[in-house]
């Protein structure tokens, strides 16, 4: 369906615009003005949904961070063993970095060009707090002696596996991260037994 299609609602398609614009652009990069034109509905529409520029970017960014939550969910909920459910978070990146048009991580891309105190920051703080207790869950379920410490190191490198599936593109990267992320666990587990 197209983004301007009637049978969006005017916020359906603003942030349907939005998510197109921003993640192909940058969110300070596009103007309002565009992400109107492109949606095709009027500049009250805006701001009766969203308020201003900012709102639209936490919405922007809370969808974003909806989405992938669901895809690493459903890629975790694919396994019943704890060690393949962690390993899914990055199975996950590599399914997203494999597709065209990846550009990397949403919230890494916003938050270079951003206020670091504004909107972006707290909705980047927000994905990443649930990215850390994610990963604290699984590697306490799979058996790491010290959760928290394997979680640190895991969103290290997520972290670093997204930035380089986005400077070379393609799932090299994550499949990389998964074979590290693997033997980190591997060790935290032997060294509880």
């Amino acid at each position: 369906m197209s983004v301007s299609s009637p049978r969006l609602s005017a916020r359906e398609r603003l942030l349907a615009a939005a998510d197109e614009l921003f993640y192909a652009e940058g969110v300070h990069t596009v103007g309002i003005d565009r992400v109107i034109e492109r949606a095709g509905v009027a500049k009250a529409s805006l701001y009766s949904c969203f308020g201003n520029k900012d709102g639209l970017v936490r919405a922007y960014l809370q969808g974003q961070h909806e989405r992938r939550r669901d895809r690493i969910l459903r890629r975790i909920e694919q396994h019943t063993d704890p060690r393949d459910r962690l390993l899914a978070v990055f199975d996950s990146l590599a399914d997203s970095a494999a597709k065209p048009g990846f550009r990397g991580c949403a919230f890494y891309n916003a938050g270079a060009e951003s206020d670091p105190n504004g909107v972006v920051r707290e909705e980047s703080a927000a994905n990443r707090a649930w990215t850390r207790t994610l990963l604290t869950d699984l590697a306490r379920a799979a058996g790491a002696a010290d959760p928290a410490a394997l979680s640190a190191q895991l969103v290290i490198l997520y972290d670093g596996a997204t930035v380089g599936a986005r400077q070379d593109p393609g799932p090299a990267a994550a499949l990389a991260a998964r074979a590290l992320a693997a033997a980190l666990l591997d060790a935290s587990i032997t060294t509880t037994r």
